[in-house]
């Protein structure tokens, strides 16, 4: 299984930006998947993830009302679409991928890289 992430750049401050995440090797609707950054010198942090059923997701306080986390099983992608950025959003962003019950994400792409210029 194989994530690969893209759509990250260079946008200035309140622009929009959208991620995607594509998912080969496996079926995406048998993961649970999320999406988390890391910014330079800080740890990796969960922004936001999305379970088909029940359909839940969840977002970060830092991010809520902001980011939207949403999937397409026929196209085998998560996309995060975000708006309003801010200078805190720059960040290394990773897709992610665990199945049902597992207490960890164990299966992450790599990366792509988002900075939000003041």
């Amino acid at each position: 299984v194989q994530l690969q992430a893209s759509g990250g750049g260079l946008v200035q401050a309140g622009d929009s930006l959208r991620l995607s995440c594509t998912v080969s090797g496996r079926a995406l609707n048998r993961w649970i998947m999320a999406w988390f950054r890391q910014a330079p010198g800080k740890e990796r942090e969960l922004v936001s993830s999305i379970r088909w059923s029940p359909p839940t997701t969840y977002y970060a306080d830092s991010v809520k009302g902001r980011f939207t986390i949403s999937r397409d099983n026929a196209k085998n992608t998560v996309y995060l679409q975000m708006i309003t950025t801010k200078p805190e959003d720059t960040a290394v962003y990773y897709c992610a991928a665990k199945v049902h019950g597992a207490t960890s994400y164990d299966l992450f792409g790599q990366g792509t890289l988002v900075t939000v210029s003041s």
